[in-house]
């Protein structure tokens, strides 16, 4: 029988009262915010984990995760509390960056809490940070698998007008989980550079022991206990690290154990006080190497980018880098004679390279070039990380270091945040490379900062020591990596010029700098050819010069400036050591005469092999003799006399100058006029007038004689002699000798002359 149509609306009615009913007790639930004004929210306390031990916990183990929670708002967050989040294990390298890079909560990324991790924090003020602690089992964790787990600590806290707890603040870090031991394990190869910033000059005191002087002494504070080099020495001794030392640090810190000095700003010299740290630095690093594996690099860590890019297009430029090669053996062998380094090695900047850094750096005797994966990228789409060898061509290795765990020790590792995330990821980095493909085994390189600071060392240092708590790595050195059976599928096609990244390529030293630096050698061979000693002066400008093109002046062009103009400012003061002292004007009377020439030596040592040259400007009117060769003893100074020859009255400008065995001018010319005033009309007069008076006074003499010869032949003889009277005086005119001084003085020529010196 159908309902009747009352029935009919009664029910309805009866569904729809139901649903207003359901509706307004919805409405009266508290709801959770949207998702983006959540993600905002949990911005709102900087939750920062300072420590996680054990870094790569086991099986029994109680995990401990410390840190602060810092509230951000300018109001005050009640009743909080913190507790931990683990999700995982993560499925690939890619997913443990976006963790460590994800600052917000998402509860699909971050899961929920572990109840039993919960810690009652209570109000957080406005801007004060307070301390938190978490002590859980690792059972308690969910670490089902091995692998990677992301963990993140969070704190919650209810909105101000009361409902659900939400995340207001969260931060991430990684827990490697291990079941068991592998069979197949990653080889991984750490370098641990030793590389400063250069600070010795090419200048020496002026004393017997020829010291050494420095641009300032932070080398020394770099040294002494709790230094950046120090520490880089005491935390690499225990790890098994491939050593990449710079040689010139050796040869500065020798220096330095010898005594030394430094320049002040106001371009005096004091003391150094280093000579100690210097001394048990070497030694603690001599103890520390010690049947390990050394690379050197070229002397002062020549930078291969800038002489392939730059130095070609000037003239000798690429010898600089197979000077630097050879003098890195030659400085070990000095300082740790008992040290063998491997110098077939080659370190590009940040491992940036392009055909012309790979054939510049071979030229010199590099087999293996230690690149970086995001400069030799992979392009077949690898599902995992190939090995680091790659063969490229003509007997050359390309050593593709992992750019993401190269990088991640860059930060500001003084942050305890940072330093123990960066631990955490190294370690998560490593086991994913591993657990990419576990039956494959690979051989990785890492190669880090160029000048780790302290605390970047000491990061670097905890990463690699917990590596030896692993299941999934072994240590390797460098040379084994680089021999490693490469991977088929991996690139091994250098990148084009094109792919150089341009911040590198303008931190490049320029090709005026080349330029520059092939005149100051210019200059230096001219002036060691006049040095009796010449060992006292070239080694240090030849270091110098090294120093010069050096990879530490990038990001520092000021200073790389200062430095060059530093050593050829030292230069020119030495060249103007041996110097003609300066002349005044002078006057030259007569047909003849000399020219006196002073040469000062200011050196500690002899000059020779030096000609003096006076060249005339106007021959004809003054003839100067030819050039004199010359040596003038250490601090002494000789004078050189030229003969003349005039031929005209006049001015002639007279240029002195030195010049060297192969015709070199050497240092500055220097000029002056010689006045010329040789035989003039009236001089002629007098001596025309002399000569007149002397053939009169002869004439007279002769006509006197021949009167009183003839008186004499005329008179009788006396009979008695003293009847004989005394003759008178004779004619004034003559006095029986047959000369004449009646000719005035100044009517007589000046045979050699008249000078006039300074």
């Amino acid at each position: 029988m159908p309902a009747r149509p009352w029935t009919a609306r009664r029910r309805l009615a009866a569904v729809l009262l139901l649903g207003l009913a359901v509706l307004a007790g919805l409405l009266q639930l508290p709801s959770a915010p949207p998702a983006q004004a959540q993600n905002d929210v949990s911005r709102s306390v900087d939750v920062a984990i300072d420590k996680l031990t054990p870094t790569v916990p086991a099986e029994g183990d109680t995990v401990t995760v410390s840190g602060k929670l810092t509230n951000r708002t300018g109001a005050t967050i009640p009743d909080a509390h913190a507790a931990l989040r683990v999700v995982g294990p993560l499925d690939s390298r890619n997913s443990i960056a976006q963790a460590r890079e994800r600052s917000g909560f998402s509860q699909q990324a971050d899961g929920a809490e572990i109840p039993s991790s919960k810690r009652k924090i209570g109000n957080l003020a406005p801007g004060v940070s307070k301390p938190f602690k978490i002590r859980i089992s690792v059972s308690k964790l969910g670490l089902d698998t091995g692998g990677v787990y992301q963990l993140a600590a969070s704190v919650s806290a209810p909105p101000a007008g009361g409902g659900y707890q939400r995340v207001v603040g969260i931060d991430h870090s990684f827990i490697p989980w291990q079941e068991a031991a592998r069979d197949t394990r990653t080889k991984l190869s750490f370098m641990w550079p030793l590389i400063a910033e250069p600070t010795l000059t090419a200048r020496t005191e002026a004393d017997d022991e020829q010291t050494p002087v420095f641009t300032s002494d932070r080398l020394e504070r770099e040294l002494r206990p709790g230094g950046r080099l120090q520490q880089l020495v005491s935390l690499g001794a225990d790890l098994p690290v491939t050593w990449v030392i710079d040689p010139d640090l050796l040869a500065s810190v020798d220096q330095m154990r010898e005594g030394y000095s430094v320049r002040t700003e106001d371009g005096k010299t004091v003391r150094g006080k280093g000579e100690g740290v210097a001394k048990a630095w070497l030694a603690q690093l001599d103890e520390a190497i010690k049947g390990r594996e050394v690379v050197a690099l070229p002397f002062a860590d020549t930078d291969v980018a800038s002489l392939a890019h730059n130095g070609q297009k000037v003239p000798g430029s690429l010898d600089h880098l197979k000077s630097a090669t050879e003098m890195a053996t030659s400085t070990f062998e000095s300082v740790l004679p008992g040290v063998k380094p491997r110098t077939d090695f080659a370190w590009p900047v940040d491992g940036a390279i392009d055909p012309a850094i790979v054939n510049t750096a071979t030229s010199a005797g590099a087999r293996n070039i230690i690149t970086r994966s995001d400069s030799l990228k992979e392009t077949s789409g690898l599902p995992y990380t190939p090995s680091a060898a790659r063969p490229i061509g003509g007997g050359r290795t390309a050593v593709v270091a992992d750019a993401r765990l190269s990088r991640l020790f860059e930060g500001d590792m003084n942050q305890a945040e940072e330093s123990s995330v960066a631990v955490q990821e190294f370690l998560a980095q490593t086991q994913m490379i591993t657990l990419q493909q576990p039956n494959r085994q690979r051989s990785i390189v890492v190669a880090p900062q160029r000048t780790p600071t302290a605390s970047q060392a000491q990061t670097m240092a905890t990463a690699v020591e917990g590596l030896s708590d692993t299941l999934w790595t072994d240590p390797q050195n460098l040379a084994r990596a680089a021999k490693a059976e490469p991977d088929p599928r991996a690139n091994r096609t250098v990148p084009g010029a094109s792919a150089y990244p341009n911040d590198l390529r303008r931190q490049e030293i320029p090709t005026e700098t080349f330029e520059q630096i092939l005149q100051t050698q210019k200059d230096i061979r001219d002036f060691q050819k006049i040095l009796s000693a010449p060992d006292r002066v070239v080694p240090p400008f030849a270091t110098a010069i090294l120093r010069e093109l050096s990879t530490q002046w990038r990001g520092n062009p000021n200073g790389a400036t200062a430095y060059r103009e530093d050593v050829s400012g030292y230069l020119e003061d030495l060249t103007n050591e041996v110097q003609l002292v300066k002349k005044s004007d002078l006057t030259l009377s007569g047909r003849s005469g000399t020219i006196p020439v002073t040469v000062q030596n200011q050196l500690l040592q002899d000059v020779q092999g030096l000609r003096l040259e006076l060249i005339s400007k106007s021959p004809k009117r003054l003839h100067v003799s030819k050039s004199q060769w010359i040596e003038v003893g250490g601090g002494h100074s000789t004078s050189v006399k030229f003969d003349t020859e005039a031929y005209a009255n006049g001015p002639v400008e007279i240029e002195a100058r030195l010049v060297t065995a192969d015709g070199e001018t050497f240092g500055q010319p220097m000029t002056f006029t010689v006045e010329v005033t040789s035989i003039t009309s009236t001089v002629l007069l007098v001596i025309g007038v002399g000569i007149l008076l002397l053939v009169l006074a002869g004439v007279r003499m002769y006509t006197a004689r021949k009167r009183r010869a003839a008186a004499e032949a005329a008179e009788p003889e006396a009979d008695d002699p003293e009847e004989r009277q005394d003759e008178g005086p004779e004619d004034p005119g003559s006095d029986g000798s047959g000369d004449d001084d009646t000719g005035p003085e100044s009517g007589a020529p000046s045979g050699a002359g008249e000078k006039v010196d300074r």
